[in-house]
């Protein structure tokens, strides 16, 4: 096996990592802990960034040739699951600091995990793309937007603290990836195998702090959290497939339409939840359940329909990058 192919499968485990390390951090905390503070916020920028160094200019002008789909995606993902989200912490009555992050979950833009899922799924692979980038880049106004007004009700909400993360920690890595990529594709090159290997080791890590920090808490709400990012997650995965449905959009649309709702982007909302609210320790347990929960359930749904269909995945055009490079910065 080459070391590309060997860099590939790694990535591709992102579940098992991110899982190991949160169970390795509930049982010996001290072991990450140390990767709290500015670390965390470092991480998420150097995952967008892997994002940002797979995106060329070519990939928004396709935006125009599918809008619909692309839309329809967007849309979803942006009122399916913060609505969720708000739903699931009155149903469960969560307290505040639960319940805004939570909430802060929902309100994000899609992870880019979810490219891995889909062509794992054998669905769409450049429309997920194409939704995650247009989800990330509208989370600049919808996610403190949506935050404010469904969160609000819990806790005071800083929007314009919000909004300038968003460009920090998304937008600035990302549109410096895209430069990147354009003006310096040599370097893109050299680093592109091992990149979707090292956003997988951040967000592992980033997860694995946050349930380290909050251990002895967790203990005390494992049950209710699992419960409510799990509804959350299932919920998001129903009804996009659902929401896709009703815009008339093929099955193979309508797959990559769930696998986009239904999985967030917790790195952004760990970020979020750690440097906007502070005076709620337990805000960043969401996110950290949410990484681990959205990509086991996404795996499972990838390869069930993937046994269902023995159609080929539906690949990025020829000079885009290959799936295991393009689609290796889950968060």
């Amino acid at each position: 096996m080459s070391l590309a192919r060997l860099l590939n499968l790694l990535a591709n485990l992102f579940p098992v990592w991110v899982l190991l390390a949160g169970v390795l951090a509930y049982v010996r905390p001290a072991w990450f802990t140390w990767f709290s503070g500015g670390w965390i916020t470092w991480g998420l920028a150097i995952i967008m960034l892997g994002m940002g160094i797979t995106l060329s200019v070519d990939d928004f002008r396709r935006v125009a040739l599918r809008p619909l789909a692309v839309l329809a995606g967007v849309v979803a993902q942006f009122t399916i699951m913060p609505l969720l989200g708000w739903g699931i912490a009155k149903l469960l009555q969560l307290d505040a600091a639960l319940a805004v992050g939570l909430i802060l979950v929902a309100c994000c833009p899609g992870g880019t995990a979810s490219n891995v899922v889909t062509y794992i799924a054998r669905a769409d692979v450049a429309l997920s793309v194409l939704m995650t980038m247009c989800s990330t880049l509208a989370a600049v106004i919808m996610t403190p937007t949506l935050t404010k007004l469904l969160a609000g009700a819990y806790v005071p909400v800083d929007f314009w603290g919000l909004l300038l993360g968003t460009v920090q920690v998304v937008i600035a890595p990302v549109m410096t990836g895209v430069l990147l990529n354009h003006f310096a594709p040599r370097l893109v090159r050299a680093v592109n195998p091992v990149a979707p290997l090292v956003s997988v080791l951040f967000i592992a890590m980033i997860c694995a702090s946050i349930i380290g920090s909050n251990a002895a808490a967790l203990r005390e709400a494992a049950g209710v959290l699992f419960a409510a990012v799990a509804m959350l997650h299932l919920g998001g995965f129903g009804l996009g497939y659902g929401f896709a449905w009703l815009c008339r959009q093929p099955a193979v649309v309508r797959q990559t339409v769930s696998i986009e709702v239904g999985m967030q982007n917790s790195g952004l909302a760990a970020v979020h939840a750690r440097n906007n609210f502070a005076d709620l320790a337990l805000a960043p347990l969401p996110a950290a359940i949410s990484a681990t929960l959205h990509s086991i359930f996404g795996s499972i749904l990838a390869v069930w329909w993937r046994k269902e269909s023995d159609r080929p995945a539906m690949m990025q055009p020829a000079n885009s990058s290959p799936p295991g490079d393009r689609e290796g910065t889950p968060a």
